[in-house]
């Protein structure tokens, strides 16, 4: 008989058993007997270590960091102004799902944010476990060897609280399986903050050096590289993470919060630029081309730090967020099935220059538009045998009555087109990057402009533009801010960078259902805790404004 293993977290949540998933170096259909697990330390990391990493992507709705839908993705996402799941019909309404998120008018019932802390505190409860089991196996190991799986592994379940903060601010922190979770309470998120930030600290000189991204021993791993990313982005948003009452529109002074690096102190922007040289020291760099982050077997790439492992023959990772923005010939042409969905915004459109003598280079990278051609050179053609035109500009909240109801909005062309994936193009060998060497350029630059040193991340904002052969601008506010949405399109990073720029809300304009939310308290910058948490925990405390 099989043994499950029963974690219980806020939503007691019934866990599959641990002990059958495949570790991201094997062939999943191998699967080690019982009698074998944690009777060596080879099998104790792949089972209680290497497992956990493939939590990180996602084969159903509201899991993986990204790659799937209605989850941490969406949320990041789809609350920015960056892009848009227009109502089509009687396609994406979902129960005005993705108007409200449009339009910032979510509550406690918001599937996605109920799926994203399921989800987060999922993978949380089996570091929590993983790290009780190494600890209780801890015989087979040398003492090395102990303290460098553990770092892994505390890693990672930093990495989820970091997110868990940055889209709830206020939660409670668990470390154990043996905690009462019923009884737990919110840590307010500056204390979240330093927890977070101590436990990277704590553990960054015990992970591996090297890559995540390339093929190899670290391969999907958590590395020093990925700790000291995040880290930048920890310090980075310093001021917003360390102000525990985001309705009073005031924010301590990043200049004036101090971070502890080794015997040093450094201010939130300094402690970004350490960390950022850091990575650079590791030997990441550009890559010659743009988009050769994000073709089909990416694993060259000397940019990408951390990313989710595809392999259509070994993982059933997916990627759906191509196939939800395809139109449904478009996808047909490539063989594929898409769900004609989600587009550039108006916002999107203008940032890059679209349709101008000055547009972004990285448009025509990132976003089909216009006419469509297939693999052969061939005019796709719509379901009415005409040729199928996206038109970017068309784009509003409901389109249900427009004569664009079906080819409004510039859809995403992020990833190169695997002409072999299979499941409905879900499955390809595209890496799904989740971090990258040109964002590390594009924080130090922010953080020296923040510190007042513009002409110190200069070079760092040139080489970004440079790269994608764009003309130099001078290092502004506005600047970077517009330089993040060009580079950086379809990565998850919007809605963080408007919150820490004070520009986070909704574009919405009109009468379409309800009138404007008014976001002038900044409630919207963290999403409200899930009812169904507040059901199960009366600790739990709702937050402001929701």
């Amino acid at each position: 008989m099989v043994n499950k293993i029963f974690i219980y977290f806020l939503l007691f949540l019934l866990l599959p058993p641990l002990l059958s998933s495949c570790s991201l170096d094997e062939d999943p259909r191998d699967q080690i007997a019982e009698e074998e697990i944690y009777t060596s330390a080879q099998n104790l990391y792949k089972n209680a270590v290497a497992t956990l990493f493939n939590y990180i992507g996602g084969t159903e709705e509201g899991q993986g960091l990204q790659g799937t839908c209605r989850g941490v993705y969406d949320l990041q996402t789809f609350g920015s102004d960056e892009a848009i799941l227009p109502t089509r019909g009687s396609d994406w309404y979902d129960g005005e799902l993705w108007q409200d998120m449009y339009r910032h008018s979510w509550g406690a019932g918001l599937e996605l944010s109920k799926n994203a802390w399921v989800y987060l505190y999922k993978v949380i409860a089996l570091c929590n476990h993983s790290i009780e089991q190494l600890d209780a196996h801890k015989e087979l190991l040398t003492a090395e060897q102990l303290k460098e799986y553990k770092a892994e592994v505390r890693a990672l379940r930093a990495i989820y609280y970091w997110y868990l903060m940055d889209i709830f601010g206020r939660v409670p922190i668990i470390y154990s399986s043996k905690i009462v979770v019923s009884q737990v309470k919110q840590s307010e998120r500056s204390e979240l903050l330093s927890y977070i930030y101590n436990e990277l600290m704590e553990v960054i000189d015990d992970l591996p050096l090297g890559s995540s991204a390339n093929r190899g021993d670290n391969y999907g791993r958590i590395t020093r590289s990925v700790a000291n990313f995040v880290l930048a982005k920890l310090t980075l948003n310093a001021e917003v993470y360390a102000d525990d009452d985001w309705t009073d529109g005031v924010r301590p002074d990043g200049s004036e919060i101090i971070f502890q690096v080794g015997q040093d102190k450094y201010n939130a922007w300094e402690a970004t630029a350490y960390f950022c040289t850091e990575i650079e020291d590791e030997g990441f760099k550009l890559a010659t081309d743009y988009y050769d982050n994000f073709v089909v077997y990416n694993e060259s790439s000397p940019e990408n730090i951390w990313v989710i492992p595809m392999d259509k023959d070994l993982y059933k990772t997916q990627q759906q967020n191509l196939y939800r923005s395809y139109h449904y010939r478009h996808a047909a042409a490539y063989g594929f099935t898409g769900e004609n969905g989600s587009c550039a915004t108006i916002n999107t459109l203008k940032v890059f220059g679209y349709d101008t003598e000055d547009e972004d280079i990285r448009f025509t990278m990132n976003y089909w538009a216009d006419d469509l051609e297939d693999f052969d050179g061939h005019t796709i053609l719509d379901r009415k045998g005409n040729p199928l035109v996206y038109y970017p500009w068309e784009v509003e909240l409901d389109l249900s009555y427009s004569p664009y109801i079906e080819t409004a909005g510039a859809r995403m062309k992020k990833y190169e087109i695997d002409r072999n994936a299979t499941k409905e193009g879900k499955l390809m060998d595209n890496d799904i990057v989740l971090f990258r060497y040109a964002d590390v350029l594009l924080m130090r630059a922010e953080a020296y402009l923040r510190n007042g040193e513009p002409e110190k991340g200069q070079e760092d904002f040139k080489a970004v533009r440079s790269r994608a052969y764009m003309a130099e601008r001078p290092l502004t506010m506005e600047n970077i801010y517009d330089e993040r949405l060009l580079e950086l399109c379809w990565e998850g990073w919007r809605r963080q960078d408007m919150i820490r720029f004070g520009r986070y809300e909704s574009l919405f304009e009109g009468d379409i259902f309800d009138d404007k939310v008014d976001e002038s308290d900044g409630h919207t910058t963290v999403f409200p805790i899930p009812a169904d948490a507040l059901a199960l925990n009366s600790h739990l405390v709702q937050n402001k404004g929701y």
